[in-house]
């Protein structure tokens, strides 16, 4: 079974169901290490790729930009750019200052900031246009990552949607950006950036690329499913791994040399009791089927009727063949049923 393209919301870009993530290159991964992925992953007729101006991750000052750049000394090496489509994001409200040559107090989507991030990123990218132009989040505070949003930060000043998306026009008319799309976003800025971009004529989000997999569902509970659905904006689900707990590596308490937990230890989000008590159970359930249980989570999403992608990440070659296979995969009634109980008795404990 071949890799599925699929169309993205309503404009005439079609992606593999299949996306590859970037975001440990240049520092888990080194350039050669990315190379020899994207060259694999285009074989596998995987020709759409996702990274950020931040990456790689996790972020800092010395390591910010070199994903993109990566991406860029394959495309110089291989010329090959005309066959992938490209996805990169901008930071949104943050104190990752070092992303700004300007002195700045916040990385903001202002037209300023806007123009910097998209002339870096080209740069970075060794290309002149960017299929898909994401917000990576917003420009306003938000609950993100599992954590709640202190209610006075609803005071915190922010650009007004209609004008980020008239900064974005700009670059949609100069050819810079095809598309444009959204990141860790919520119903209420899913649904005013449509609005506004069908009042004023302006650019309309194609996509949303949020957190989703087994012991996540917020999207089809929290009002994101039914929004994005009616109006045509494409999920492009992230950490359908769980950032490598439903691979099992992480089962009994082990901790693999290398893994970004033993690394960089930023994983409380799935780290709850009632957090690995739910990952446990899909890892009884694909030992029950005999199935990988890294294709058991990665199938789940790619099966779901509101996925445009699904965003894939390695480290290893083998990890990279691993995930893409889970494409081949044949989901079943039965596994639904199971999947479904399962959520059922534990609903999205990894918010």
């Amino acid at each position: 079974m071949a890799i599925e393209h699929r169309q993205l919301g309503r404009t005439d870009l079609k992606v593999s169901s299949c996306c590859l993530g970037t975001m440990t290159w240049g520092q888990q991964n080194t350039e050669a290490e990315g190379h020899a992925q994207m060259d694999y992953a285009l074989e596998r007729g995987v020709d759409f790729w996702d990274t950020a101006e931040m990456y790689s991750v996790p972020p800092q000052a010395e390591t910010q930009g070199s994903t993109e750049r990566i991406i860029g000394t394959w495309f110089a090496k291989t010329g090959r750019r005309q066959e992938v489509v490209l996805a990169t994001k901008i930071a949104g409200l943050s104190k990752m200052l070092w992303t700004r040559d300007a002195e700045v107090e916040w990385t903001r989507h202002t037209k300023d900031q806007i123009d910097e991030a998209v002339e870096k990123s080209l740069k970075r990218l060794q290309t002149d246009y960017i299929d898909l132009y994401q917000l990576h989040w917003p420009d306003r505070p938000v609950s993100l990552f599992g954590a709640k949003m202190d209610a006075k930060a609803y005071e915190h000043a922010y650009e007004k949607f209609e004008d980020i998306l008239s900064h974005l026009d700009s670059h949609v008319k100069a050819g810079r950006i095809r598309h444009i799309g959204l990141s860790n976003e919520t119903p209420f800025g899913v649904m005013r950036f449509v609005s506004e971009a069908e009042k004023n004529g302006l650019p309309r989000m194609a996509s949303i690329q949020n957190a989703y997999n087994l012991v996540n569902r917020t999207f089809e509970d929290g009002g994101l499913e039914e929004v994005c659905v009616r109006e045509d904006v494409g999920l492009l689900a992230y950490s359908p791994l769980g950032q490598g707990y439903l691979t099992g590596k992480y089962r009994n308490g082990a901790l693999p040399k290398g893994s970004r937990k033993q690394l960089f230890d930023r994983l409380q989000r799935y780290e709850s009791p009632q957090a690995l008590r739910a990952i446990e159970s899909y890892l009884v359930l694909a030992d029950r089927y005999g199935i990988d249980p890294s294709k058991l989570a990665i199938k789940f999403c790619d099966t779901r009727p509101f996925m445009a992608s699904t965003i894939i990440g390695a480290t290893t070659m083998d990890q990279l063949k691993i995930c893409i296979d889970a494409f081949d995969m044949d989901w079943t009634d039965d596994l639904e049923a199971d999947v479904n109980a399962l959520h059922a008795e534990q609903p999205s404990p990894c918010p």
